[in-house]
């Protein structure tokens, strides 16, 4: 573990004794909520040695009763399980009818999965800048339309919101599709409207380091009727089902080639527990996420994201920001040096500009324009001719301002009052003057916390 570093004219010396000598707890916001309810759905599953969802010895209808259960409590008439979010956002794309000379605008701060599906079905993904959401800008999505737009990839990124209402002006104005990638951001609401029910189409990842999770699914939900048939023919061999199970060959209309994207049983009734428990998972990110905040706001150099809504705001990440790139380093280096990061250093406690392939500029295969096929496509199809685009550092300045100078830090659903109180101090220390605090400051620092969550409580 690094010793403690004190600032001390511009540089750092070694000092007391960390915060912390165990490292944070790692997100897997679901995985922290698994128990026996799991292990139950899985050993009942594997018992009836019936695993594919369309037939089998003794069908269980897990899938479809999970697809049923998700899409109540989302609030979206269809869902169809699928077998992971990029396998979804292929699905949707597909689904849509989207390929070579059509572009769809995706956002800078992104995961590699929203460029991948674009590139996978032969469109260009175009990038549009980020605001102080940290999720995609509207009014640059705007200047981003051409004649060939078709789709806006909008992601709800790190648990926080695009702001939706924006965004859909701009999309219904250019008649484009929107596409809202929920991935990182399960159970999220707008208005007490769930994220994913705005759009054309939603996309969710139920991933090990989701909100909930059987490992790896995902889930495409609309309330389009054509569109979701369009979805489970693209998402099995070609062609819808009918209530039994058996391909329907009869509906032309939506018949295509299949991607081979179903979900079994068995991951689909460890979802189902997992939905059950989403909503406790939440509150206690959201708990530990809102008592840090409100510690933080007695520090003027450090700020938080833009919350479009913060009672929909899933809470499983903390996004700070800092007047300068210098600021921010040190935060993060000060803190780290306090114990407050986890065993996997590159995915919490981080600069985001370091944050891997969550980053525009980080993603080789994009700043590079790697084809899916050794002629370089899509980019040298000649469908995609008129599309010039770069992908290199310095195309999204707002992004890459804000990149250099916030820090994420993941917010695990099993965060215990001891956790949430070193990683205060560990704020405190960093940015209050001085990174070594006293026994006696301490307890103040904690206490102005405490009593925030007491006021919010009361109301």
């Amino acid at each position: 573990m690094s010793q403690l570093l004190e600032k001390k004219a511009g540089s750092f010396v070694q000092a007391a004794t960390p915060i912390r000598t165990e490292p944070l707890p790692r997100e897997f916001p679901g995985v922290h909520g698994m128990d026996e309810e799991e292990v139950e759905a899985a050993v009942r599953v594997v018992r009836s040695k019936s695993l594919y969802r369309y037939y089998s010895l003794t069908p269980q209808a897990e899938v479809n009763a999970f697809e049923s259960e998700f899409a109540a409590h989302i609030g979206i008439r269809h869902a169809l399980a699928v077998t992971s979010g990029t396998g979804g956002l292929i699905t949707a794309l597909a689904a849509l009818g989207i390929g070579p000379g059509q572009e769809v605008i995706i956002p800078a701060y992104l995961w590699i999965a929203v460029a991948a599906a674009v590139v996978n079905v032969g469109a260009i993904p175009i990038l549009a800048d980020i605001d102080e959401t940290f999720c995609i800008d509207p009014e640059s999505v705007r200047a981003c339309v051409t004649k060939r737009t078709t789709a806006v990839i909008a992601v709800h990124m790190n648990g926080g919101h695009v702001d939706i209402s924006r965004l859909l002006e701009v999309t219904r104005t250019h008649k484009l599709f929107l596409i809202e990638d929920c991935a990182q951001c399960a159970g999220g609401t707008i208005g007490g409207r769930s994220v994913g029910t705005f759009g054309d189409i939603g996309v969710f990842s139920f991933q090990t380091n989701k909100n909930m999770t059987c490992g790896e699914a995902g889930c495409v939900v609309t309330n389009d009727e054509g569109l979701h048939q369009r979805a489970v023919a693209v998402h099995d061999a070609g062609y819808t089902r009918t209530a039994d199970g058996l391909f329907s060959c009869d509906e032309t209309e939506v018949t295509t080639w299949g991607r081979g994207y179903r979900l079994d049983e068995l991951r689909a009734a460890i979802l189902r527990v997992q939905l059950r428990k989403l909503p406790q998972v939440i509150s206690r990110m959201r708990s530990s996420k809102y008592r840090i905040l409100q510690s933080l706001k007695t520090l003027p150099r450090v700020r938080p994201r833009k919350f479009i809504d913060p009672t929909g705001d899933t809470g499983g990440f903390l996004i700070t920001t800092y007047p300068d790139e210098k600021t921010a380093r040190e935060t993060c280096a000060s803190m780290r040096a306090n114990g407050l990061a986890t065993v996997s250093p590159d995915t919490s406690n981080v600069v985001l500009a370091d944050y891997g392939l969550h980053i525009y500029y980080n993603i080789a295969s994009l700043v590079q324009k790697r084809g899916t096929d050794n002629r370089g496509a899509p980019w040298s199809l000649q469908e995609n001719r008129s599309s010039k685009v770069s992908y290199q550092k310095g195309t999204n300045p707002v992004a890459d301002d804000l990149f250099s100078r916030s820090i994420l830090l993941t917010i695990p659903s099993c965060l215990n009052q001891q956790d949430e109180d070193d990683i205060i101090l560990g704020f405190h220390q960093a940015l209050a003057g001085s990174l070594v605090a006293s026994r006696g400051s301490r307890q103040p620092i904690l206490r102005s916390a405490q009593q925030a969550v007491q006021q919010r409580r009361s109301i």
